[in-house]
């Protein structure tokens, strides 16, 4: 049964990219983690603490332990590209996230858009550091919140803790679109950035990440 939901978010997700292609030429992918080691990446914790007690590798996933908060960011810094990455919590679902277009790593909540991957809200967008997408709807009280969401399209939840899920997600001049397990999620325009290093997150529970892959586009 495993083996057939997988073969069909796999369909989805490769129908849904598909549609992309009308506005995209995609170059050669690039793999973020190469299943051995964590270079090519930095850190970031709060508290200064050890990042190899927090990041690593095992069994060819990157392990997060989620305790302290902080992040795991690229080196590089990009632009348009398609980025997949897949995760599973193997205990019990908790919360982390995927940074794009994050600024000058500094601090523990940087300037940068987040696709959540907390239980039942993967997909929504989490706006960190002053970041700002054009779908952002101030609230009535006309205070803007500390992180403020745009919650996501789709009420399909992601999959129960020990199983893998899959994010795919689209920046194109500073569109970004979100796939969870082939379903569109979200969509949102930055604004003000269009680029930037690219982040997994530590936030509470142990996670784990795998196939981390990036295609330039065109």
């Amino acid at each position: 049964m495993k083996k057939a939901t997988l073969t069909i978010a796999c369909a989805l997700c490769a129908a849904a990219l598909a549609l992309q292609a009308g506005e995209t030429r995609e170059t050669k992918t690039e793999e973020l983690f190469n299943g051995k080691d964590l270079s090519g990446w930095n850190f970031k914790l709060e508290d200064n603490s050890d990042a190899g007690e927090v990041f690593g590798v095992e069994n060819g996933t990157i392990r997060v332990r989620g305790k302290p908060f902080g992040y795991m960011y690229t080196k590089k810094e990009y632009s348009n590209f398609r980025l997949h990455v897949e995760w599973k919590y193997p205990n019990e679902r908790g919360n982390s996230g995927i940074f794009v277009f994050v600024q000058e790593p500094a601090a523990v909540w940087p300037n940068a858009v987040e696709c959540q991957l907390f239980k039942d809200r993967a997909g929504d967008f989490v706006l960190l550091g002053g970041s700002d997408v054009k779908e952002f709807q101030m609230p009535a009280s006309g205070k803007r919140p500390k992180f403020p969401v745009v919650k996501k399209l789709s009420d399909i939840d992601d999959c129960p803790a020990k199983e893998w899920n899959s994010a795919d997600i689209i920046c194109k001049d500073g569109k970004i679109t979100v796939y969870i397990n082939g379903v569109l999620k979200n969509v949102g325009h930055s604004v003000g950035h269009k680029s930037g290093h690219i982040g997994l997150q530590s936030e509470g529970e142990l996670i784990l990440f795998r196939n981390v892959r990036l295609t330039p586009l065109e």
